[in-house]
């Protein structure tokens, strides 16, 4: 090993008190904007960004003791606990028990919060064990991160990759202003062609299918059972990539051999499990279902919280785009189909909901690293920093756990929660309506067999899906654009038009990610 790896090792060690005060007020910081922004705007901005400017301007003061915020790996682990803490605040802990707050349930707060506390980062650990296997590879896109990595990467050397990156930013923003989300163009030249081919075409006929046709998918629950076909044969196919021997694992592609796979799967199967049976019997579902019936609570719940993960993240790697809110959706439904009572289903969907956003995060900030790192070239170099990146993320959301449990009754009390929170309360009251298993069991069918079609690596089923769930026509058309164009570049330039197109994407990115932070700032303190 190299000096300068030596050097770039011990600078990724959170021993550093200075370093770890930072940590700390970024990840305060980033809880705080995560709970005022879902509660006030119903959504949560990508704050790595965020992060790594703050460590960059911190190294551009002429004061010795900021001189360690030079390194690239601080920078990666500012991004990391700004970003963990904001998703972790609001989305996998602030949400969940914002459900029994608005059935009218409060003493269903305090155990929701310990499971979905203890959920959140079995979630971020169980991500750190996955990544860069073949079920989540750290070759595959997750947009946001490499976003991130490569503004680093520009700020820390300069040149004409940071002229590109700078470029990329200013029309990011720009697009942004003209309300063009830059985010999903930008993404459209990074991942998979062939998933955000179905992401782009799900966005656009879930957009123009009511205008055109008068039909509202939404309401006839076509997404919700193309996302169930897909995603149960996207779980078979995690399965059989579990199963395929070791000698069949290419070790000089990922970092991660098979056997970790079903080791990780193993520890989330019995973590979410015990998991769920401490929420039911803290919440007393005992005294509502009968033993049966909890024991089917409690494997669903678990499987849920597993399935939602698996399939958030998968959404995440190849689009950018997890669609959380929409999953835990789909899986209260089968709940309510089920039979569950309200109570155990007000449980069911904190439980799921929780699982996923921290998952996803997590995936971003270990791709940034693996780039920054040098795409694990050197193994002990990258397996060390990733686990120095795992604490810092663990730090964040163990920090946005009492920063919550402190905020949450201030919001409550003026009836500021976010909104999917109400969405799943009236879903839960309104109850099982005529028509939705069929109309499930209908459109699982063409998904399942996308997903089959498409194989594991393309993921066609679940990004269809994922699309059909967001309304979004912009969006549509940014990500079909931006693959158009992008096929145009490769032709015209080929692999030598790849790396100046993709660092000028993750600029679109980061643009699109600085304007709607601030922006949502703003219309957040109004």
């Amino acid at each position: 090993m190299s000096h300068q790896q030596i050097k770039n090792k011990k600078e990724n060690q959170l021993n550093d008190i200075g370093t770890l005060i930072v940590m700390i007020l970024l990840s305060v910081a980033g809880a705080v904007i995560g709970v005022q922004l879902i509660t006030t705007l119903g959504m949560t901005p990508n704050t790595s960004i965020i992060g790594a400017l703050f460590a960059m301007l911190l190294a551009r003061l002429p004061l010795h003791i900021f001189k360690r915020y030079r390194s690239i790996h601080t920078q990666n682990l500012a991004q990391t606990v700004i970003s963990s803490a904001t998703f972790g605040a609001a989305n996998s802990l602030l949400m969940p028990i914002a459900i029994p707050y608005v059935m009218g349930q409060p003493q269903l707060i305090m155990p929701m919060f310990a499971g979905v506390a203890v959920a959140m980062l079995l979630d971020a650990y169980l991500l750190y064990r996955l990544f860069d296997t073949r079920v989540f590879p750290a070759s595959h896109a997750w947009p946001p991160g490499l976003a991130a990595a490569e503004a680093i990467k520009a700020g820390d050397k300069g040149g004409r990759q940071a002229w590109l990156l700078v470029a990329g930013v200013l029309i990011g923003l720009a697009g942004a202003m003209a309300k063009i989300p830059m985010a999903a163009f930008g993404t459209a030249f990074i991942g998979n062609i062939w998933a955000l081919s179905m992401f782009g075409i799900g966005l656009l006929v879930r957009a123009y299918t009511q205008p055109v046709a008068g039909l509202d998918l939404n309401v006839l629950y076509i997404p919700h059972g193309m996302m169930v076909g897909a995603g149960l044969v996207s779980l078979l196919q995690v399965v059989q990539v579990v199963r395929v021997k070791k000698s069949t694992d290419s070790r000089t592609l990922l970092t991660q051999p098979a056997t970790e796979v079903r080791k990780a799967l193993r520890l989330g199967t019995f973590g979410y499990l015990a998991i769920a049976v401490l929420l039911a019997l803290s919440a007393g579902l005992y005294s509502e279902m009968s033993v049966v019936m909890l024991i089917a609570f409690v494997i669903y719940a678990a499987f849920a919280a597993f399935f939602h993960e698996l399939i958030v993240g998968i959404a995440a790697m190849h689009s950018g785009w997890f669609p959380a809110f929409a999953v835990a959706l789909i899986t209260l439904i089968v709940g309510i189909l089920i039979g569950f009572p309200p109570l155990a289903l007000c449980v069911l969907t904190g439980f799921t909901a929780a699982t996923g956003p921290a998952f996803a995060d997590m995936g971003f900030d270990l791709k940034a690293g693996f780039i920054l790192r040098g795409y694990g070239q050197d193994l002990s170099a990258e397996l060390s920093g990733r686990r120095v990146q795992l604490i810092a993320a663990l730090l964040a959301f163990i920090i946005a756990i009492p920063v919550v449990w402190y905020a949450h009754s201030g919001y409550f009390s003026q009836d500021l929660v976010p909104p999917v929170a109400r969405v799943f309360a009236k879903t839960i009251q309104a109850g099982a309506q005529p028509g939705i298993a069929h109309s499930l069991l209908l459109w699982a069918i063409p998904g399942a067999l996308i997903q089959l079609i498409g194989g594991p690596k393309r993921q066609a089923g679940v990004l269809l899906a994922t699309g059909l769930l967001i309304n979004s026509v912009m969006a549509g058309w940014a990500v079909i654009c931006g693959i158009a164009l992008r096929i145009i570049i490769i032709r015209l330039w080929g692999e030598k038009g790849r790396t100046p197109m993709e660092v000028v994407a993750a600029g679109f990115i980061a643009g699109d990610a600085l304007y709607n932070f601030f922006t949502s700032m703003f219309v957040a303190r109004k």
